[in-house]
């Protein structure tokens, strides 16, 4: 019995070294693969803080939340399942359906530029901004591009694992990535609020840091909205670069990576950072150039489409005449054409009775009395 025991003890001990050590590999795997993904979580972290920018400050907490959830929704319900599914049964559709999301960042980075081109007046942007509800869901359809570059990236990651580990490490990197982007997007915009209750402690030192990082926000939140546009046309144009390459289409890939090479090789130690921001750069070109496309063809057709139905909803009332009063109005006889005034002055002149003149009168009146018009 006590042998019996001790077997059983020693197998729930190997369960367990076992399991430990699986956990280990999941916590290794998913570390390894958040690593590759970090240039993503950067920009992501980036783009983020320019939803919330300009409200109220007792709002922006809640709709970094709203979004959170939402960026965690689109990882599970819909981003782990697709490209499970995917990598198990069509992996070759992965990198078309990435691409699509890289040409809608294009899309959004190059929209945004245009319309800072376009519109100069900050105070007509603050009055047409939209609603939080508007806002978040275009939050949310971000991070579903961004998060699903990140989930992709990692996926790559751990391709030999197993399912049910791609699985485990997967969902462990979606709740990682997750908690850290939207932790840190708090985090930059409530400095502004530590800045303030920094500014009424006692400590000079203190304060003055308090009021130097209330300034500094607004100027580091422009600076966040500025990054994270490029960021949407660096990440873009890179799933854009990378997907040709995939796909079997090389110039474009080979020519940048020549680029990439040379730039290393040409600057020593500093070769490694100088060939990625090259890189980087001729991915946001590629970027710009795809997104500023679709900005016109989407201006060409739907937004013309729009413009010209809104246009025929607000026609001025004295251009739109309903049909029913034109038939009213042509049923009615036509007015008098307008007469001259010397031709008007005739007409009455042979229309008008003629004054007896003084011999009729005489003569009418000797008829009359049979004494010659004379009074006796």
């Amino acid at each position: 019995m006590s042998a019996g025991l001790a077997a059983l003890l020693d197998d729930v001990a190997v369960l367990a070294r076992a399991a430990a050590a699986s956990i280990d590999d999941v916590g290794l795997a998913a570390a390894k693969a958040g690593t590759k993904a970090a240039g993503v979580v950067i920009d992501d972290t980036a783009v983020t803080p320019q939803y919330v920018r300009g409200l109220a400050a007792e709002r922006e907490i809640p709709i970094v939340k709203r979004i959170a959830l939402g960026s965690l929704r689109n990882k599970f319900l819909i981003i782990l399942p697709v490209i499970l599914v995917l990598s198990q049964f069509l992996p070759g559709l992965l990198t078309p359906l990435l691409m699509i999301g890289g040409a809608y960042l294009c899309y959004e980075g190059a929209e945004k530029i245009w319309e800072r081109v376009a519109h100069h007046d900050e105070h007509a942007e603050e009055e047409a901004r939209p609603d939080e509800k508007t806002l978040i869901s275009g939050a949310i359809r971000t991070d579903l591009i961004l998060s699903a570059e990140i989930m992709v990236i990692s996926l790559n990651e751990v391709a030999d694992e197993t399912f049910w580990n791609r699985l485990i490490i997967l969902s462990v990197v979606a709740v990682i990535m997750t908690v850290l982007v939207y932790g840190v997007v708090g985090l930059i915009v409530k400095m502004d609020d530590l800045g303030l209750k920094l500014a009424e402690r006692p400590g000079k030192g203190t304060a003055a840091f308090g009021r130097g990082l209330v300034k500094a926000m607004p100027k580091v939140l422009t600076a966040l909205t500025v990054i994270g546009t490029a960021a949407m046309l660096w990440v873009g144009g890179h799933i854009l670069l990378v997907g040709t390459h995939d796909l079997g289409f090389d110039p474009l890939y080979q020519f940048v990576h020549d680029m990439e090479h040379a730039a290393h090789e040409a600057t020593g130690a500093l070769g490694g950072v100088v060939g990625w921001l090259v890189n980087t750069l001729a991915s946001a070109v590629i970027g710009l150039i795809v997104g500023a496309l679709i900005v016109l063809f989407m201006s060409l057709t739907f937004h013309r489409k729009s413009h010209g139905a809104t246009e025929g909803e607000h026609e001025p009332a004295s251009t739109a005449v309903p049909a029913a009063t034109a038939e009213a109005a042509s049923e009615q006889p036509a007015a008098p054409a307008p007469v001259p005034a010397e031709t008007k002055a005739e007409a009455d002149a042979e229309t008008a009775p003629t004054a007896p003149s003084v011999a009729e009168v005489e003569t009418t009146t000797e008829d009359e009395t049979g004494t010659g018009g004379k009074q006796p």
